[in-house]
């Protein structure tokens, strides 16, 4: 049953006592900051289990697990989400590829499931395959074991550090349901949130909506203690522990002491004060890297099409986030490379070349079975939008539904289309400036 058996070099969890030290020291220090007694672990717990989040936790349950005395790590998803079989029989032929996961799951006595499922004699649940390092959304790259809680207020309501893992469009509704549980609290959390989306709301005037936001309308907790995390990260692959960056972004009391203790090795960590930037600028290429798919699917995967959109729309971002912020942090570094791999290779490109191709449609919903939620378009459009003839084309085609794809490539050739340059000029000039697009005042965009 078990079959051929690769060997072969994988993500290790090996550390040299020196790394050890390290790390020890690290968490420490954060637990110092935090106000941890001796034998009170620190409490991080990940709030949503799709491939991001859950790469994320098991980062830190690589790096921070083995303290067991000093920090706790456990990761909250919904129960009841049944595997499909042809998954089930996706996931066997995964685990029998791998050694050391064969190995490890008949050391936990948790083989015999996944053959049962394997013959269909067994359903599996989607938090069961968790605790055994499978994600539902990244079958083919198993993780480390991780501590899984189905019941939200068990997981969160002693929680130090939670990393918010569910997509922008679910994060307030928990968010509300989480404050049920935080109402007696003495010391309030602090919160990393990777979600990447923009929601729109149109009173008192139109405005966007950042989950940052939405976390502290719903939690009622300062902005000081929301930060957002985002960079080129392609969750997979940081797991196999290729060279990546990201920028923790928020107020200064808790990005650095946190950049730090997230930094490895093979994942660099920076901090910035730019929140608004980084979060817009991380709900914006989603959107248009579903353009970024429907371009390479209708050119054949034209080098030179696909470059002339990614010139445009990066140009379209930066327009958008001077509209947002006066001085906002340029397009480079994480933000930038953040952009380009997701348009490259991100689930949304491959959303938008399915669409474009026909094989899927707009009716099938927006999440998609082995691909997890794929966040589009939901602000309404403003008058400065006029400037950002992709973003409007995207409206129409993904929102509104009054245009096929074919649109993007018409927007893309329109002979009238401006220089990026211009654009960018105007942006810089302030000429649109709105702060009051963010739904709050100008003194509590920047965090310092």
């Amino acid at each position: 049953m078990v079959g051929s058996i690769k060997t072969t070099k994988h993500h290790s969890n090996g550390w040299s006592a020196q790394n050890c030290n390290g790390l020890e020291e690290k968490l420490d220090e954060l637990r110092s900051l935090i106000g941890k007694a001796d034998g009170d672990p620190l409490r991080i717990v990940g709030v949503g289990a799709g491939a991001w989040g859950s790469v994320f936790a098991a980062l830190l349950q690589d790096s921070y697990g083995r303290f067991r005395e000093k920090v706790q790590i456990r990761i909250w998803r919904r129960p009841g989400r049944a595997v499909e079989r042809a998954t089930a029989e996706h996931l066997f032929e995964v685990i029998n590829s791998r050694e050391d996961v064969l190995r490890r799951l008949i050391r936990r006595c948790a083989y015999l499931k996944y053959v049962e499922a394997r013959l269909g004699d067994r359903t599996l649940f989607a938090d069961e395959i968790l605790k055994d390092g499978f994600c539902l959304n990244m079958i083919d790259a198993p993780l480390c074991p991780l501590k899984v809680v189905t019941n939200l207020q068990e997981a969160v309501w002693d929680a130090d550090i939670v990393v918010n893992g569910v997509p922008s469009t679910e994060t307030r509704e928990v968010f509300e349901e989480i404050s049920q549980y935080w109402k007696e609290r003495i010391t309030p959390p602090i919160i990393i949130s990777l979600a990447k989306g923009i929601e729109a709301a149109l009173e008192p005037v139109p405005h966007i909506i950042t989950p940052t936001q939405m976390i502290n309308r719903a939690s009622k907790l300062q902005m000081q203690n929301i930060l957002y995390l985002g960079g080129p990260n392609i969750a997979s692959e940081i797991y196999n522990k290729e060279y990546a960056n990201a920028r923790i972004c928020g107020a200064d009391k808790w990005r650095k002491p946190l950049a730090k203790f997230l930094r490895q090795p093979h994942f660099i960590v920076w901090d910035n004060s730019d929140l608004v930037t980084h979060e817009v600028m991380g709900g914006l290429k989603n959107v248009y890297a579903i353009g970024a798919g429907m371009v390479a699917a209708l050119t054949n995967e034209s080098a030179t099409s696909k470059s002339v959109y990614f010139a445009h729309c990066t140009s379209e971002m930066i327009f958008i986030t001077h509209l947002l912020a006066e001085e906002p942090e340029k397009l480079a570094g994480p933000l930038l490379a953040d952009t380009y791999v997701t348009l490259l290779k991100g689930r949304n490109a491959w959303y938008g070349q399915m669409l474009a191709k026909g094989e899927i449609s707009l009716d099938m919903g927006d999440s998609i079975s082995g691909k997890g939620m794929i966040q589009g378009v939901s602000a309404k459009p403003v008058a400065p939008v006029e400037l950002c003839p992709i973003l409007k084309t995207l409206y129409k085609i993904l929102i509104i539904r009054e245009q096929s794809s074919q649109a993007i490539l018409q927007a893309l050739r329109d002979e009238t289309l401006n220089d990026p340059r211009e654009r960018i000029e105007i942006a810089q000039s302030h000429a649109f400036y709105r702060p009051s697009l963010l739904g709050q005042p100008l003194a509590t965009l920047h965090c310092q």
